[in-house]
C-alpha cells in the first residue's frame, strides 16, 4: 500500500535504539541510522517536509505504550513510522522478562487503536529483524518470529505499509558477514541502516511518493 507524501506532510520515527542511534544526545537531531539517511532522500523531493525521531534506545512494546500520548498523539504527525518489538525479544533473555505473543498484541494493538481514533495518520510498520552471531541468540527466532508474524498481520489489518525488514536483512546476509550489518546481531551498522533506509523508502512507494 502506497503513502502519499506531500510537502506539508509530518513525519514521525518512533521506536527503540535503532530509530534513536544517538538523536537524543543532540538537541533536534535525528540520529546517525536510518532516519538520517531516509530524511536526506526525502527532502530531496520535499524540502519543507517536517520529519521528527521519537527512538528512544532500550524501549519495548509497553515503554511505547506508555509515552504514545506525548511522543505520538499529542505531535499530530500525518504518518508514523513505528520499529518496535526486538527488545521485548531480548529481555526474555537476558533479564528473563518476558512479553508473552498475547500482551505484545495487546500492546501494539493499543497503540494503532488510538492512533486511528485520534489521528487521520497513515501507518508504517517496519518489522523487527535479527541476525543470529552466536549459537544462543539463533535461539530468540523461537519469541521473535511470532512476534514479526502478527506485525505483518496487523499491518494488512490496519492498512498500514508493512516494512520487510528480516527479509532484507537475511538477503545481504547471503552475500556479507552478518557482523557487517548488525554488530551485535542486532545494532545495524551503518551498511545496515543504509539498508533499512533502502527498504523503507521501497516499501512505502519506490523514492517515496514517486510512484
Amino acid at each position: 500500500m502506497a503513502i502519499s507524501i506531500t510537502p506539508s506532510s509530518h513525519l514521525l520515527f518512533i521506536g527503540d535504539s535503532i530509530t534513536d542511534c544517538g538523536r537524543r544526545e543532540k538537541p533536534f537531531s535525528l540520529g546517525d541510522g536510518y532516519v538520517a539517511m531516509v530524511a536526506e532522500r526525502l527532502i530531496q523531493l520535499y524540502p519543507k517536509l517536517r520529519i521528527t525521531n521519537r527512538g528512544i534506545s532500550g524501549n519495548t512494546s509497553i515503554d511505547l505504550v506508555a509515552r504514545w500520548k506525548e511522543d505520538g498523539l499529542d505531535l499530530k504527525p500525518s504518518i508514523i513510522s513505528i520499529l518496535i518489538g526486538i527488545n521485548d525479544t531480548w529481555r526474555r533473555y537476558d533479564h528473563g522478562i518476558e512479553t508473552g505473543i498475547a500482551a505484545f498484541e495487546e500492546n501494539y494493538r493499543s497503540i494503532l487503536d488510538r492512533t486511528v481514533v485520534g489521528l487521520r495518520a497513515s501507518l508504517i510498520l517496519c518489522e523487527p529483524f535479527l541476525l543470529p552471531l552466536t549459537d544462543e541468540q539463533k535461539l530468540w527466532h523461537f519469541d521473535l518470529d511470532p512476534k514479526r508474524r502478527l506485525i505483518r498481520g496487523l499491518a494488512d489489518e490496519y492498512k498500514a505499509v508493512f516494512v520487510p525488514l528480516q527479509e532484507a536483512f537475511q538477503k545481504a546476509a547471503a552475500t556479507k558477514r552478518a557482523s557487517e550489518l548488525a554488530e551485535d546481531g542486532v545494532h545495524p551498522t551503518e551498511a545496515g541502516h543504509q539498508l533499512i533506509a533502502e527498504t523503507w523508502l521501497k516499501a512505502v512507494g519506490r523514492e517515496a511518493g514517486k510512484t
